[in-house]
């Protein structure tokens, strides 16, 4: 493992930067600097990414979704504090984003859903947008924003009905 100590928060931005520039998405280094910001952004913003894969892991083998106020309450953050940082780039679904990426689990933030859609797992058009555009980061092509999240969705529904949501580590 990496010592990233004498890194700034700046300097792990940049070299994550770097490599989706590069489309390495998938090497280890990358991987690492995915945790280690997703580590740093979690000390700031009290949300955890832990607590947060354990419940959307819960969720994928319930066949559900959760709302970003169930992601919040997880974590015992008030609400009111933790929905600007939930997202955009570096927002706590963008983390978890990157954890999921890291761990190699499915991309389990599609289960994350706006109050509006716990019953039909659709995402509201803002909602829509920053998973695709955090996907595309990642280095996944998104053509129809709507139809990849479906497809990502089901996919994490379909990882939570075998054995790896909770075998998996």
């Amino acid at each position: 493992m990496t010592d990233f100590s004498a890194k700034s928060d700046a300097q792990i931005d940049q070299w994550i930067k770097n490599h989706e520039l590069k489309k390495a998405t998938n090497l280890p280094l990358y991987v690492e600097l995915l945790e280690e910001r997703a580590r740093r952004g979690q000390e700031k913003s009290s949300l955890n990414v832990n607590k947060s894969i354990a419940l959307l892991r819960t969720a994928a083998t319930e066949q559900r979704c959760v709302s970003y106020g169930d992601l919040a309450k997880e974590s015992g953050v008030d609400w009111n504090k933790a929905r600007h940082r939930m997202n955009g780039p570096g927002g706590h679904l963008d983390q978890l984003l990157d954890v999921c990426h890291a761990r190699r689990l499915p991309m389990l933030p599609a289960l994350c859903v706006n109050q509006s859609g716990l019953k039909t797992g659709e995402l509201e058009e803002n909602a829509l947008k920053g998973f695709a555009d955090g996907a595309r980061r990642l280095g996944f092509a998104v053509h129809d924003e709507r139809s990849f999240h479906h497809e990502i969705r089901d996919e994490c529904w379909a990882w939570g009905k075998s054995a790896g949501a909770s075998e998996a580590s």
